[in-house]
């Protein structure tokens, strides 16, 4: 099994120390991947800022969730899952939403149908994605903005997702609740 280490701020690289006091200050604690990450001051500070930027993509909590969780499923991530899990339900996202995505079910609505489809097509085909597909998510009521926002989304979770699998990242306490592995 692989491990990465786990900086503290006091252990941190000097360039990573501020960017841990971000994150104590806005979570109350360093999440497990931040003090991963934190190992290369511009990996954490990348991480950090696609997570706001595609915070201000015009998705609201349930797209968010949809794109975030369908990527950290697809990519089978021990930590992601359950972290957003719980970001999921402090953005007071419907607990069927939430469940549908961990266990690999249909969304409940077309429009959020069209963009967990849309999601899995481009993580899947590696953004080779057909024309069809591209009118179909349009057809549900999105447009080109939003396929460069899943990109975004995606970018995000590439650094984590391939982060935890690498460093086998610990699941932070507050977010054992929501442990999860991927149905057989």
């Amino acid at each position: 099994m692989t491990t990465l280490t786990i900086q503290s701020i006091e252990s941190a690289p000097e360039a990573s120390k501020p960017l841990l006091e971000g994150s104590l200050k806005a979570f109350g604690m360093v999440p497990n991947l931040h003090g991963v990450l934190a190992s290369s001051p511009q990996t954490l500070d990348a991480y950090q800022k696609l997570h706001q930027l595609f915070m201000d993509t015009s998705f609201d909590e349930e797209e968010l969730t949809v794109v975030w969780q369908g990527i950290n499923v697809e990519h089978e991530c021990h930590y992601c899952v359950p972290a957003h899990t719980g970001i999921a339900h402090s953005m007071k996202v419907d607990s069927a939403l939430i469940e549908a995505l961990r266990n690999q079910e249909p969304m409940p609505t077309p429009k959020l149908q069209a963009l967990f489809d849309m999601t899995l097509s481009i993580v899947r085909n590696r953004g080779n994605v057909s024309q069809q597909e591209l009118d179909s998510f349009y057809a549900a009521g999105y447009g080109e903005q939003q396929v460069l926002e899943i990109i975004l989304g995606l970018s995000q979770k590439v650094i984590s997702n391939y982060t935890n699998h690498i460093g086998n990242t610990p699941v932070d306490k507050p977010f054992e609740q929501f442990s999860w592995s991927k149905k057989a």
